[in-house]
């Protein structure tokens, strides 16, 4: 099982943190700047650790230098990820 879901990824932020959802979107801030695949890489290692996953459990498809991305979680359904991060405001 796959589930592909929708980020919005604010870089350069001052603490790694998944701010919660708008609409159908995750909204998440790392710490590191937008530079040579590092905010991809904060981004995955924050989710892994967020779901409770293996790190090859999460992969960005597209949007690897852009704000917006797609990412694939093996794994969980996208109602266990709402389970997990809770649809508070962001």
């Amino acid at each position: 099982m796959a589930t592909r879901l929708k980020l919005k990824v604010i870089p350069a932020c001052s603490r790694n943190a998944i701010s919660g959802w708008l609409d159908d979107t995750l909204k998440i801030q790392v710490t590191v700047a937008p530079e040579r695949g590092k905010a991809n890489k904060a981004v995955v290692a924050l989710l892994c650790k967020s779901l409770g996953l293996q790190r090859n459990s999460v992969r960005v498809l597209r949007g690897e230098t852009s704000q917006m991305k797609v990412v694939e979680i093996d794994g969980l359904s996208l109602a266990d990820i709402h389970k997990i991060l809770p649809r508070t405001g962001a």
